[in-house]
């Protein structure tokens, strides 16, 4: 009998959408989130009923919080931001898809490599050997929060592939630039594409993951289809969406956001509640879809949580410079 050995970042089963809450997508996009996950040995009725092989469908009790409450998915879909779309909540529900195509899509991974690919999106899922699923904190720097059950694939299987040289230190994440279905990119809400990076041993982390759909579904384009960055213990901002590129480089990108107001946003954006934004507390949050309307409120953990797993990248760094 085989006895699998939870790991320690798992959110709890409870903490998960129920199915009865999600809306149920066509048969042709549920198997477009699967990319190559037959391929890969992953058979189709398990990823639906969330028992990917070799990856946790039943996860382990969080003993941070027994009272999390799950996420509806029509929220995790509504309640969300994506200023190429708009800059309200809603806004990008109805603007990302009102045309817009993420079907063909195309990624380049470029730069400091041995194996640079420019390649179809399924195919590179496929590449990865399929999807499975990450139930993660979702931490928003406007000071809220919600639980979210991912599918994808680890980043470090997709550095792997490209095989980065030496003097590669950083990652950098480039997304779409398509004025023409995105209203919001018609503006100057921020400058145009979006980008975003991490250092190399951030994006090697175990729980750095590239998403690809929600509750085995393909991820909504307003929640940035076809692929889309998760990295938990970081500000939402980070989490790029529709990415198009990914180049490796030697030197520290600046951001989106830390271009437009770096007086506000830093490079590493990681969830610290003892550090304040300049215009609010970072020490609390709402959880949307709990508590009401406007959300319950509950204490900001250092590193949304996963503070065991990942404050050993940041040893001797200062935390509230490097913000």
């Amino acid at each position: 009998m085989l006895i699998r050995t939870p790991r320690d970042w798992e959110l709890p089963e409870s903490a998960c959408t129920p199915e009865r809450d999600y809306h149920l997508r066509p048969r042709r996009d549920f198997l477009r989130t699967l990319g190559g996950a037959v391929a890969g040995g992953l058979a189709a009725p398990s990823l639906l009923s969330g028992a990917t092989a070799g990856f946790p469908s039943r996860v382990n009790p969080d003993h941070r919080d027994p009272a999390l409450q799950p996420t509806p998915y029509e929220l995790i879909t509504s309640y969300c931001n994506f200023y190429e779309f708009g800059t309200g909540k809603g806004d990008p529900k109805v603007n990302a898809n009102r045309g817009w195509k993420t079907e063909p899509w195309t990624v380049e991974i470029s730069g400091l490599i041995r194996n640079p690919l420019k390649l179809d999106a399924n195919d590179l899922v496929t590449r990865m050997g399929g999807a499975e699923q990450r139930v993660y904190r979702f931490r928003c720097v406007e000071a809220w929060s919600m639980v979210i059950p991912w599918d994808g694939f680890p980043l470090a299987k997709l550095i792997a592939l490209a095989d980065p040289l030496p003097e590669a230190k950083f990652v950098t994440f480039t997304t779409f630039n398509d004025p023409k279905s995105a209203p919001g990119q018609r503006t100057s809400a921020l400058d145009w594409p979006y980008f975003e990076g991490l250092r190399l041993d951030e994006a090697n982390h175990p729980l750095a993951f590239i998403a690809t759909g929600i509750y085995g579904r393909a991820i909504p384009n307003q929640n940035g289809a076809p692929l889309r960055l998760v990295v938990p213990w970081k500000y939402g901002f980070k989490y790029g969406k529709s990415i198009v590129k990914i180049d490796f480089v030697a030197k520290q990108p600046r951001n989106t956001w830390q271009v437009m107001t770096p007086h506000e946003y830093g490079f590493y954006a990681n969830v610290n509640p003892k550090v304040d934004h300049p215009r609010w507390s970072q020490a609390s949050e709402r959880v949307i879809g709990a508590g009401g309307a406007l959300g319950q409120r509950q204490r900001t953990l250092m590193f949304n949580g996963y503070e065991a797993q990942v404050a050993p990248l940041y040893a001797g760094l200062d935390l509230r410079r490097n913000y």
